[in-house]
């Protein structure tokens, strides 16, 4: 049986880092050894920042991004193109289409996707919210950037059911082959899915 090695604000710090996505029992120790011995320049403001993010950070309460604002630093740009609106099922998935620089248009957070499986219908998804966003007529396209699973298309299928008596064109990421992809180290369904959507040079 593991004994503890450290007192219990120490073996606590490693519990909860052990949370986090990518990192198992010992990265988190690791890490929590690495952030003690840098106790001054990096422990300190750590922990300084994330009491800060606990009090300011809030959920947009028009596209259910988060930010320090409301509504988000997104949501309140003019110089966002309002006649688009991306869907995207997390703010990671967000932040990662910025990154891209992919797009200028505005966002709106599902907050998952449906999986009956694990219990996620309808009721918990940002669905109100989006519906309430097409009805007001401003927006011509809907992109709709979902993940390429099961769940993810599902969410896709149910928007355009829910959304089908507005006018609003529905579009979705293209799948295939990714830039600076090798066909020899896709997946079967990336393929498949290249070869369907295939366009002309």
């Amino acid at each position: 049986m593991p004994t503890n090695v450290a007192g219990p604000e120490i073996e606590r710090l490693v519990q909860l880092l052990a949370r986090l996505p990518g990192l198992g029992p010992r990265s988190a120790r690791r890490a929590a050894l690495h952030l003690i011995r840098k106790r001054e320049s990096l422990l300190a403001p750590l922990a300084e920042a994330l009491r800060v993010a606990q009090e300011r950070i809030v959920t947009c309460s028009i596209c259910g991004s988060v930010d320090t604002r409301d509504p988000c630093t997104i949501c309140a740009d003019e110089r966002r193109d309002t006649t688009t609106l991306v869907v995207v099922e997390s703010v990671g998935d967000l932040w990662a289409l910025e990154r891209a620089g992919a797009t200028r248009a505005r966002y709106h957070v599902l907050g998952g996707a449906l999986s009956p499986l694990d219990g996620v219908g309808p009721a918990d998804l940002n669905l109100t919210g989006l519906v309430a966003r097409i009805a007001k007529g401003e927006v011509s396209e809907l992109i709709l950037a979902v993940n390429a699973t099961v769940e993810g298309q599902t969410t896709a299928h149910y928007i355009i059911d829910l959304l089908a008596d507005y006018s609003v064109k529905v579009t979705r990421l293209a799948h295939g082959v990714p830039v600076g992809g090798e066909l020899d180290y896709l997946d079967d369904g990336t393929l498949a899915a290249a070869m369907r959507q295939r366009t002309a040079f």
